[in-house]
């Protein structure tokens, strides 16, 4: 009988050991950025493209940079990035609309 016993404890420990590493595994992480804070590092990233696409032209027209190639995939990512801000600006707006115009 208390073999029994013994294994059921067994059984028991080992069924609360995989719902807490199940729990861990769903769990959210607490070191991942917020909503916010991967918001300002895109919006960021767009500002430092326009500002190498700009550099790049500036530098292209006194004679510094050679590589046309260069300077336009530059410009061109700057202007994705811009309208990709651009969308997305225009999105989150027109859901606040929506939102603001739903009946309480």
């Amino acid at each position: 009988m208390t073999q029994i016993g013994g294994l059921r404890y067994q059984v028991d420990q080992t069924h609360l050991q995989t719902l807490k590493k199940s729990q861990e595994t769903l769990a959210p992480k607490t070191d991942a950025p917020s909503f916010s804070e991967r918001l300002a590092d895109g919006l960021n990233d767009v500002a430092k493209a326009q500002a190498e696409a700009s550099g790049l032209a500036r530098d292209y027209e006194l004679g510094v940079e050679q590589d046309l190639a260069k300077v336009m995939v530059s410009q061109q990512v700057s202007s994705l990035g811009f309208q990709l801000t651009l969308n997305l600006r225009n999105k989150a707006l027109s859901a606040y609309k929506d939102i603001m115009n739903m009946p309480v």
